[in-house]
């Protein structure tokens, strides 16, 4: 006959075992799941966004790698197709610039576009994309009284006027005389009449704070003057840039003294 304590020693070898074996479980899965859990959080991420599983953070998230610092800098939109020399010239104050880009340096074709900026920003918007006339011949950076081309460079538009009322929310100084009148014909034939309904002076050679139609010319007769944005008749000028009627409403509405506009003008490249 056994003796009576082999049962349970028996059984307390059969227990041994069983621990054994279930530790050995245990440290198997414990290291499995090590195993199989990424070292990156990210990559972590991906799998589960894989397995369609819902992203658990365990701790305080962290920002993802190489991510870009928000800089106002970079928000900014300078005047495009402008040199640093004339970007230069534009008063530190001008909040809207007119933008006349003639098609070439003998052309007479050209595009104008408003950008405004808000106050304390760098970020230029542009406006609407006119199509404009400029001077028959062209461009000049050296104008002269009869020459047939328009001067290049950045000026102040401060004063306005015509030969009809100003459109209602006119802000720019405006001068209703009925000598805005345009006789004779254009360099091509064209009729004239209405060209002068409504203009803005462009000061280049004049006193401003004036009617457009002061005849003083601080620098010389010689270095030409009276060259205005005015309503454009089917054809080249003589020196100004002319736009549609509807236009030429427009930029007298939006035109505020308070933004100190600017015109700059030139061919494209210049």
């Amino acid at each position: 006959m056994a003796p009576r304590h082999a049962q349970p020693r028996e059984r307390k070898s059969l227990s041994g075992r069983g621990k054994a074996v279930s530790s050995l479980a245990l440290t198997t899965l414990v290291g499995t799941a090590l195993w199989a859990w990424p070292a990156s959080g990210d990559d972590h991420d991906a799998q589960q966004a894989k397995n369609g599983t819902p992203k658990t953070v365990s701790g305080p998230e962290k920002p993802a790698p190489n991510k870009p610092v928000p800089n106002a800098a970079a928000a900014a939109h300078p005047i495009p197709g402008l040199s640093d020399a004339v970007r230069k010239r534009i008063p530190s104050d001008s909040r809207q610039v007119l933008v006349v880009t003639g098609k070439g340096a003998d052309s007479y074709n050209s595009r104008v576009v408003l950008y405004t900026r808000a106050k304390g920003s760098d970020d230029w918007r542009p406006g609407i994309k006119w199509a404009a006339h400029n001077a028959a011949r062209g461009w000049t950076d050296d104008h002269h009284y009869g020459d047939l081309r328009s001067p290049e460079g950045v000026f102040t538009l401060t004063d306005a006027g015509g030969r009809l009322a100003p459109p209602d929310g006119t802000k720019l100084p405006y001068s209703h005389d009925e000598n805005f009148v345009a006789n004779g014909t254009g360099v091509e034939g064209e009729p004239l009449e209405g060209a002068f309904d409504y203009v803005i002076a462009i000061n280049y050679n004049r006193v401003t704070g004036t009617s457009p139609l002061d005849a003083q010319r601080p620098d010389g007769e010689d270095k030409g003057g009276g060259v205005w944005l005015h309503v454009d008749h089917d054809g080249p000028t003589q020196g100004c840039v002319s736009l549609k009627p509807e236009v030429m409403k427009e930029l007298l509405r939006t035109l505020d003294p308070a933004d100190h506009p600017v015109i700059v003008m030139g061919p494209s490249g210049s």
